[in-house]
């Protein structure tokens, strides 16, 4: 049923019970699967213009971060069944959730999978959520796991 799977992961709990469900069925239907990381665009802005060590050391945290996200992907993508072929990307200078969709489109996904972090009220409101936003701004289903 799906071809190609698209997994958008944070490294973050949430984003770990996503990506078993999208190993699941990518296994299941016997689907490429991709995994992506966005990192949020530099926040200070002006201040790494002024010094260029704090947008470096941001970049390289972030990078970093999301190389330890994509390997706990592949070491399950290994477990358990034949094992997958997993593609991962990355992608900079977009907010999540539009780097998501458009990641989904780039590559032909017909189903995006990303986790919930479940927050509810204020801290939803203040905060933002990118699962509802990606579920918004997407042309393919998407599969929100919590």
């Amino acid at each position: 049923m799906f071809k190609h799977i698209l997994l958008a992961t944070d490294g973050s709990a949430a984003s770990a019970h996503a990506a078993g469900l999208a190993v699941g069925l990518a296994r299941l239907h016997g689907s490429r699967l991709t995994a992506v990381y966005v990192i949020d665009p530099y926040p200070y802005i002006g201040v790494g213009e002024i010094n260029p060590m704090g947008f470096q050391a941001y970049m390289a945290a972030a990078q970093h971060h999301a190389a330890e996200a994509h390997a706990q992907i592949e070491a399950l993508c290994q477990q358990g069944g034949a094992p997958i072929a997993l593609q991962a990307r990355l992608v900079e200078d977009v907010g999540v959730a539009s780097g998501i969709v458009q990641m989904a489109e780039a590559e032909g996904a017909d189903l995006i999978v990303l986790g919930s972090h479940g927050r509810s009220g204020l801290a939803r409101l203040m905060l933002g959520s990118v699962s509802t936003k990606v579920v918004a701004e997407s042309k393919v289903p998407v599969l929100v796991s919590r």
